[in-house]
């Protein structure tokens, strides 16, 4: 792969749009901690520490991790000369993809965490629930949103079968309490979703620098990545009709990045094998 050094109009606006969303996936590092911190108030009574650190913070661990590893990506397969990419900076590229990964399977320990402590569950009955508003009680809004209990909110909730989640001043009703179940239960699926994919993405790149990407195995890929985007792309509706905005738009931004990626791979493969085709030709 060569580094571009003039583009034509198209690829400059191409470019630019490209670069637009990497940023906005920067962006929503910020939405996330905001949003993690408002919850772990609630869910982490005794304070977050380093040993729930991840637990607490798992989107914004989460995502910071894959800007990071969005960036790499985009510098192996559409920045760095292909003879660049060996020695010194393959070793400092590799290490820092390594942290990557360390805190991407941690976020997803994260998310296992987070879907059993949501699990774990209290019956408390049809008890008063603005009594429990004057002990400093918060509701289940939905997954990650524990607003405190206010007297319009109590008395939404009052005459209603009522759930705690164990270990917090977090209350909400079986329909609330199995909505923050499902959604947790797809930030799971989500994230081992995207590991399968980064996987198959790190085994193509690896092929390819090492000359061994076929047009076949590039194709097999393909049609088993397309599945994995058809449960992620399924995943971000889902949390478009029943979850937060910021999920439904964080995916959908996920989605639109990496297909930049699949681009990069794909046009990096294709001048490979033409510059292997002039090659021969000179040669012959």
């Amino acid at each position: 792969m060569n580094a571009l050094t003039k583009l034509a109009p198209g690829h400059v606006w191409f470019r630019a749009f490209k670069y637009t969303v990497y940023c906005l996936l920067a962006l929503n590092v910020w939405l996330f901690f905001l949003d993690d911190y408002a919850a772990s108030k609630e869910v982490f009574v005794d304070g977050v520490t380093w040993s729930n650190l991840v637990e607490a913070f798992s989107a914004t661990v989460d995502t910071l991790a894959w800007v990071i590893l969005l960036l790499l990506f985009e510098l192996e397969t559409a920045v760095i000369p292909d003879e660049k990419l060996r020695g010194r900076l393959k070793w400092v590229l590799t290490a820092i993809r390594g942290v990557c990964y360390v805190f991407i399977v941690y976020a997803f320990y994260g998310y296992v965490s987070k879907y059993f402590v949501i699990t774990d569950l209290v019956e408390l009955g049809r008890v008063n629930a603005c009594l429990l508003a004057e002990q400093g009680y918060a509701w289940v809004a939905t997954l990650d949103e524990y607003p405190r209990l206010t007297a319009e909110s109590c008395a939404a909730l009052q005459g209603q079968p009522l759930l705690q989640i164990a270990g917090t001043r977090i209350v909400g009703t079986p329909e609330q309490l199995g909505l923050a179940k499902s959604l947790a239960l797809t930030d799971i699926i989500n994230a081992g979703d995207w590991l399968i994919v980064v996987a198959l993405l790190e085994a193509e790149v690896w092929l390819q620098l090492k000359g061994l990407l076929s047009d076949r195995l590039l194709a097999v890929n393909k049609w088993i990545k397309g599945f994995l985007y058809a449960v992620l792309f399924a995943c971000a509706i889902y949390w478009g009709i029943d979850g937060d905005f910021l999920d439904f738009w964080d995916a959908f931004l996920w989605l639109v990045a990496f297909i930049f990626i699949e681009m990069n791979i794909f046009e990096w493969h294709e001048e490979t094998e033409q510059e292997e085709a002039a090659e021969g030709a000179a040669h012959a």
